[in-house]
């Protein structure tokens, strides 16, 4: 019975395969099915098996000139972020942050409007929203590369990775995959960007010691070959700020610093109580506030309020008369209460 089964079996598709080819028009619709298959199987492998940083870099391919946004108080890790023309709101104040600017000898031009942007097309590092000077609300960036949370994205490119310790190493990981080679090689990496990327790295986690993940120390082994290691040690005794001395006291799980510059009111934040989320508290606390902006990270977050022409702070909406404002320090504290 089998051999005339198979027998059957082989009569029946030779008879299918003779119809087919008797019907020209049913024979073309299966050749262009399969060639549709074909397609889209190397569409979906092509797809699958770029990485980040080619998606990247298409996304910029076909524009002339990109503006690429720090937030607006920025710290080594969104200053190393790009090798660009980098543009920031706000300014450049802390001891360590000037001192990256200095040692390796960048330049960063300072936006007060959005009309001061050097191009139409923005890309966002180390965070995720345009925020901190008059005109950002109205920004749709391009690309957006960021490790803090949120909602924010670009129309072209979005790489938000909350998980990661620094923004720096997610952008280590675009040269790594480009093929920029840290120990010579035909496509050396600039040793000035290798420091740049490295010491952003090392600031946002506190050398290594917060908010770290393995990516962090893979991005610093590939970075370090090709850094400058008398360029990282310049600047290492450099008092640190105040709110860290006040976090580091017996008994003290948060803390809050302000203090008034040039008409504007700067604020930063640490936090070691799991019930403080202290990039959510600062940015909650300013929110009546006009010209204000705060954001961060669990247990590290910063904010700035600009004053109005008298030296008080201005509101996002008036208050009925003779009714007081509310009071920036007492909301901070709120806050962190979890009151807001």
């Amino acid at each position: 019975m089998q051999p005339r089964s198979a027998e059957n079996a082989t009569a029946v598709a030779g008879r299918s395969l003779a119809e087919l080819l008797q019907e020209p028009e049913l024979l073309a619709g299966v050749a262009v099915v399969a060639l549709l298959l074909v397609a889209l199987g190397a569409f979906l492998w092509r797809r699958l098996s770029r990485t980040r940083s080619d998606r990247f870099l298409a996304a910029l391919a076909d524009r002339e000139a990109v503006a690429v946004l720090m937030h607006p108080n920025p710290d080594p890790d969104s200053m190393a972020d790009t090798d660009a023309a980098i543009q920031y709101a706000g300014e450049i104040r802390h001891s360590e942050n000037r001192a990256f600017e200095a040692v390796l000898d960048c330049e960063f031009d300072r936006i007060v409007t959005d009309i001061d942007l050097a191009a139409h097309d923005i890309v966002l590092v180390d965070h995720n929203e345009p925020r901190g000077f008059p005109g950002a609300e109205g920004l749709t960036p391009l690309a957006v590369v960021d490790h803090h949370p949120g909602a924010g994205e670009g129309t072209k490119f979005t790489d938000v990775r909350p998980g990661r310790g620094s923004c720096a190493g997610i952008l280590a990981e675009y040269l790594r995959q480009q093929g920029w080679n840290s120990r010579n090689g035909d496509r050396p990496l600039p040793s000035r960007l290798a420091t740049g990327l490295l010491y952003g790295i090392q600031s946002d986690t506190t050398s290594f010691t917060r908010g770290c993940t393995p990516a962090e120390f893979d991005a610093a082994a590939y970075l370090f070959p090709a850094a400058d290691p008398d360029a990282l040690d310049r600047n290492t005794d450099a008092l640190p700020t105040a709110v860290e001395e006040l976090v580091r006291l017996e008994g003290v799980t948060a803390a809050v610093v302000t203090g008034k510059r040039n008409g504007t009111i700067y604020i930063s934040g640490r936090s070691r109580d799991d019930r403080v989320h202290m990039g959510n508290a600062i940015d909650a606390a300013v929110e009546p506030f006009a010209d204000a902006s705060g954001g961060g990270h669990a247990r590290m977050g910063g904010g700035q309020v600009a004053l109005a022409d008298g030296g008080e702070v201005a509101l996002s909406e008036p208050t009925p008369d003779d009714a007081p404002g509310p009071d920036l320090d007492d909301r901070l504290f709120a806050a962190m209460r979890g009151e807001l």
